[in-house]
């Protein structure tokens, strides 16, 4: 079977752009692909046994270290009874959805009717964001919330909450906001007409209030940041919307030479999907308490995660359908853009690189591609790629002290339960 030619930790080289990210765990070459999250256990097992069998010949630092946390944290929790993320904390994400949607309606109609319409078609999606945030407060918590936190907090989001659960809470609210605003912005560059099956913002409004109701969001994003009177989390927060621009320049200015680097590309995808993940991650256990140490793995959970789920949608760009996905399938390549198993198709198909440097416009250019993608090794490539990252988010949770109560260690359960979830997802 072909492996990644890229290894973890030129990933995490390719990147950092902090001293945090610098200090990211190293790993080794792509864990095989499990089609489904039972085997993930395989995943680590066998990893462990190569790592054993080339120790001697490793390029990175840390290689036992990660080798014996994975033999010995995470064949537990992969073989422990899977618990259901999302249900173990729906109230509390109920209420953090509700206080959501009533920070961002307004007085002014038109935004107030562009915010209505958002989420009333459901396209901010499944709440991954703000349900693995509240899984790694109560993870790290000595304590379980209690029930007058599943209730809607109603105070201003200039209003500072005294409760710690509240102050995540709101980077849970926070998050969203960030990744909703990024939503909408996204479809005016990219021209969508669909999101999630049904039209976009933008083709029912129009671009500029598309663009202004992102911009609302990031304002009163900014405006509940400011309140939690942290510096530090207000600046990890607002470093995530300078990666989202960050991230969206390098897409756009690629040379010739970043449209057919996986290491551009990863870099990019930091940016554009796991700085969020990350970042807020690390801001909820830095509201929870946590030193630095555990913070850092909180930060990686979330990094390794966001990559993890980025690769897992290109590959859905070529195997999922338009039903499935909510948009048309082949996207990526009708919009221009080479992802993970394009890359690594073209180490393969040589010809494949000049379709990628003329962005797929020619004529036949995307059948074309979508065929040469398919007779190589790209998908699977990219599943080796996903399935490490999973499985080094499913480590930082692992390498975390022992869990203060029996709650807490459920929800770490839950957290290592959605890295199988994000890779076994259909759309």
């Amino acid at each position: 079977m072909r492996r990644a030619s890229l290894t973890s930790a030129s990933l995490i080289r390719s990147c950092s752009a902090r001293s945090s990210q610098e200090e990211a765990l190293r790993a080794g070459p792509a864990l095989l692909w499990a089609p489904d999250p039972g085997p993930l256990l395989q995943l680590a097992q066998g990893h462990c046994r190569e790592s054993r069998q080339q120790q001697q010949s490793r390029d990175f630092a840390g290689s036992h270290a990660h080798s014996s946390i994975l033999t010995q944290g995470l064949e537990s929790l992969y073989r422990a009874q899977p618990v259901d993320p999302f249900s173990l904390v729906k109230e509390e994400i109920e209420s953090v959805s509700e206080r959501l949607r009533r920070s961002v309606f307004t007085g002014i109609p038109t935004l107030r009717s562009a915010a209505e319409y958002f989420f009333k078609i459901g396209a901010e999606g499944k709440r991954l964001r703000p349900t693995m945030l509240l899984l790694m407060a109560s993870s790290l918590s000595a304590y379980v919330p209690s029930p007058d936190f599943l209730t809607v907090d109603d105070r201003p989001p200039n209003v500072h909450p005294s409760e710690e659960r509240r102050r995540q809470q709101r980077i849970a609210e926070i998050t969203e906001m960030i990744h909703v605003a990024s939503l909408l912005h996204d479809d005016v560059i990219d021209n969508a007409e669909v999101r999630r099956g049904l039209r976009a913002l933008n083709s029912v409004f129009g671009n500029k209030i598309a663009i202004l109701a992102g911009d609302f969001l990031l304002a009163r994003a900014s405006v509940s940041l400011a309140a939690l009177r942290n510096s530090d989390v207000i600046q990890l927060l607002s470093q995530v919307i300078e990666d989202l621009v960050t991230g969206e320049i390098l897409q756009m200015t690629s040379t010739d030479e970043d449209l057919l680097s996986l290491d551009h590309y990863a870099r990019k995808t930091f940016h554009k999907t796991a700085s969020l993940m990350a970042n807020s991650s690390k801001a909820v256990a830095i509201l929870g308490g946590q030193p630095t140490d555990v913070s850092e793995l909180a930060w990686q959970y979330g990094r390794h995660l966001g990559l993890a789920f980025q690769f897992v949608d290109d590959i859905l760009d070529f195997t999922g359908n338009t039903l499935q996905l909510g948009k048309p399938a082949l996207n990526d390549l009708r919009s221009g853009l080479a992802t993970a198993p394009v890359i690594f198709a073209a180490e393969e198909h040589p010809q494949l690189r000049q379709l990628v440097l003329r962005k797929f416009k020619s004529e036949g250019d995307v059948e074309l591609a979508q065929r040469l993608v398919f007779d190589s090794q790209g998908i699977q490539r990219a599943r080796d790629l996903a399935a490490e990252h999973a499985a080094l988010a499913a480590q930082a949770v692992a390498s975390m002290p022992p869990a203060a109560t029996e709650h807490a260690s459920l929800c770490r359960q839950a957290l290592t339960d959605i890295t199988a979830k994000v890779l076994a997802r259909k759309k």
